[in-house]
């Protein structure tokens, strides 16, 4: 059987007055991201996991920031779209790993959402997505609110 690994980043910038969209639902928080999609950060950094793992370039390349089509989308829209193109060339999921990296709000209370709104973008079992989230203890630009980060590592292999 062949395996394979993927990682994935994205960074988003905090705005006052935003909505706050992450992990495929709409959080509570005063401030959200910023970006030419809904600018959900975890979501964009499950997709570039997938499509690295299968080497199929990033998010970016399959939904340019330059394209008007993408103005505003729900990020769900584009993982399920990931998901088409990574079977579509023989790949299936085995574990997606996931870190958010932000000071405020608490992120745990959200995550058992999260998984099940993510799992069924992918058809997938909740027992294979782990969502996680830290503070950077107040340092750097997740700690001063000013944006949010998100990690990802996938395992996929040849179904």
């Amino acid at each position: 059987m062949k395996i394979r690994v993927g990682f994935g980043f994205d960074v988003h910038q905090l705005e006052e007055g935003k909505d706050f969209f992450l992990g495929g639902i709409k959080v509570p928080h005063t401030k959200g991201a910023v970006g030419h999609s809904d600018a959900d950060v975890l979501i964009h950094t499950i997709c570039d996991a997938l499509l690295g793992a299968a080497n199929l370039r990033d998010i970016g390349y399959h939904f340019p920031p330059t394209d008007d089509q993408y103005k505003g989308i729900d990020s769900k829209i584009l993982l399920k779209e990931v998901m088409q193109i990574i079977r579509r060339n023989g790949y299936e999921v085995s574990n997606i790993d996931c870190t958010i990296a932000l000071q405020l709000p608490k992120i745990n209370p959200h995550i058992p959402q999260m998984k099940q709104v993510l799992c069924s973008c992918m058809e997938i079992e909740e027992e294979d997505l782990s969502i996680k989230a830290t503070t950077t203890e107040k340092l750097g630009f997740e700690g001063r609110e000013e944006g949010v980060s998100a990690y990802a590592t996938v395992l996929i292999y040849k179904a």
